[in-house]
């Protein structure tokens, strides 16, 4: 679906500047919520970000990172003097300051969580692009809306004694558990969380196909293991451990947005960068007709092998295999409709740049961080593109992270929704 491939963040080194204060416990008033799953807090003039608060709270926090030097602290709350109403008991047991880093917000009911989410989309968006979004984070459907037993991967990393458990917050130190509430059911039927692991083991991912089928992948196992996913009844190769959406109606309900915002015609031509293994080709491949033409361009060599297969049926479809900027610069394509679905850090000018160049009609731009959406809008913007709509979708329940769906058109700026 994407080519953001095994995105992971990982924490950046801070130089140390004086005395350490981690360990110090503060008294704060929290205020707004954050991008990046935490709020913000002041502490003599100095920046906070808490963790496990919720705005509106008073806390006392416990310094986990940061400085007499530092520009800002990291904090967790440790204990609340003053409860926001929208507070909740944590369901998980691994949930909370110095447990498990998997969610951010299990302290919050799920239509609060999307609350704060919503006002992270539009922070990002008036401070980064200008733009003033007045949407909402939406629910993806689901069976519950309790925010649990959606996720379908799961990545695990291998702790004390052998067993399999997942990272603190910020940390390699890893926290065995029974049992992820925001997973599916099978990944704790598979028994793996219960086992210890063979010597040389670091870990496993687990993937619950749509079928229901479960893979289990030990690392560092590197070998291809291809399950299959199926959209709209349309069957799709996948490397388990490669990327595809983990909610299970996220990628119906991301096909439809983008199909219904780029309004593909018969005989038109589409690119689809960062296509993963073909997900928004193939359907866009469907909509164009043999008059038309698809070209996907995706980095990760085993999701190219896959989209190829995936679109073998049809002759209208294409995929290129490269770095996206750099196959950009070197095709020189024309289109009229452009699916842009970047990993994490975005697209960027450059390949902004090349889109805006190719003249395409409208552009669907799929985004996992808001922030980095935001900038290649603002970078879209220098090119005559504006946002004619967008939606954002709470895909990963109970965490800090969002999806949003834009759709860009040429011409000068105007209302958007």
């Amino acid at each position: 679906m994407s080519g953001r491939g095994r995105d992971r963040c990982r924490p950046r080194s801070r130089t140390q500047q004086g005395r350490s204060l981690k360990g110090e416990r503060l008294t704060l008033e929290v205020g707004e919520v954050a991008h990046g799953g935490h709020c913000v807090a002041r502490h003599e003039g100095r920046v906070v970000f808490v963790r496990h608060a919720l705005p509106g709270e008073q806390v006392v926090a416990l310094v986990t990172d940061g400085s007499e030097g530092s520009r800002f602290l990291r904090a967790d709350a440790i204990e609340v003097l003053t409860a926001s109403p929208h507070r909740v008991q944590p369901p998980c047991p691994y949930a909370g300051p110095g447990r498990c880093g998997g969610c951010d917000w299990q302290h919050a009911t799920p239509a609060y969580g999307r609350a704060l989410k919503t006002h992270v989309v539009q922070e990002q968006l008036r401070r980064l692009a200008g733009l003033d979004w007045d949407g909402e984070v939406e629910a993806l459907p689901s069976e519950t809306d309790d925010g649990l037993r959606w996720r379908t991967r799961l990545e695990l990393t291998t702790g004390a004694r052998g067993r399999l458990g997942l990272r603190k917050h910020r940390s390699h130190d890893v926290v065995t558990i029974e049992d992820c509430l925001i997973a599916v059911p099978q990944v704790t039927a598979t028994g793996v969380l219960a086992e210890s692991m063979a010597s040389g083991v670091t870990g496993a991912d687990v993937a619950v196909a749509s079928d229901g089928s479960v893979t289990v992948v030990e690392l560092p196992d590197t070998e291809p293991a291809p399950i299959t996913e199926v959209v709209r009844e349309r069957a799709f190769t996948v490397d388990a451990r490669g990327f595809w959406q983990v909610h299970p109606s996220a990628a119906p309900t991301f096909v439809d947005v983008v199909l219904a915002g780029l309004d593909p015609q018969p005989g038109e031509r589409a690119l689809d960068l960062y296509c993963g293994v073909g997900l928004f080709a193939a359907f866009l491949a469907d909509a164009v007709g043999e008059r038309g033409r698809v070209i996907g361009v995706e980095g990760d060599a085993t999701a190219v092998e896959h989209a190829r297969a995936n679109l073998a049926g049809l002759p209208q479809a294409e995929v290129f295999g490269g770095d996206v900027a750099a196959v950009l610069a070197e095709e020189s394509f024309s289109a009229d409709l452009v699916v842009l679905d970047p990993p994490r850090a975005g697209a960027g000018r450059e390949v902004i740049a090349a889109i805006a160049a190719a003249a395409p009609r409208a552009i669907a731009y799929v985004a996992c961080d808001p922030a980095a959406l935001a900038r290649d809008l603002a970078y879209a913007a220098e090119h005559g593109y504006w946002v004619r709509s967008l939606r954002a979708f709470d895909a990963f329940p109970m965490t800090q992270h969002i999806e949003c769906i834009a759709i860009l058109q040429p011409g000068p700026a105007g209302p958007h929704d």
